[in-house]
């Protein structure tokens, strides 16, 4: 069963584009609009203004598969620049050495997953199902 999944890959491949592209422009959402959820109080205004562009418009964009090498590759150093800045070197009550370490323990697995997802998409490229068409 396993061995028939490989003819799948394509599809499979865009369908990860696609719903990360969605989450990510979820994010963007509630920092620029406060929609889904209400605008994160005391988030600096330079994490929203910044932050919430790039999400917003870069998922929208990978999800549709447009311009996606360079705007994956930017979301994917956002992420990684969200999870040291916003869960490994945020300022917690009796810090240890766990909270540095563990994304579990400071929360950033969300982040560390979009921004190796975000990485493997630039590596790849748009695949099937894209606007900017297959750029393999």
């Amino acid at each position: 069963m396993l061995e028939s999944l490989k003819n799948c890959q394509p599809q499979t491949y865009a369908a990860m584009r696609i719903i990360a592209g969605f989450l990510f422009l979820w994010h963007g959402a509630q920092k620029l609009l406060g929609f889904p959820l209400p605008t994160p109080e005391g988030a600096p205004s330079f994490i929203l203004y910044i932050a919430g562009p790039i999400e917003l418009i870069g998922g929208a964009l990978i999800m549709l598969g447009l311009f996606t090498r360079p705007v994956a590759f930017l979301a994917s150093g956002l992420m990684a620049f969200a999870y040291f800045l916003g869960h490994v070197f945020r300022p917690v009550e009796n810090p240890d050495i766990l909270h540095y370490l563990f994304p579990l323990v400071n929360r950033g697995e969300p982040a560390v997953l979009f921004c190796f997802v975000f990485l493997y998409i630039a590596a790849k490229g748009n695949g099937i199902c894209s606007v900017g068409g297959d750029e393999d």
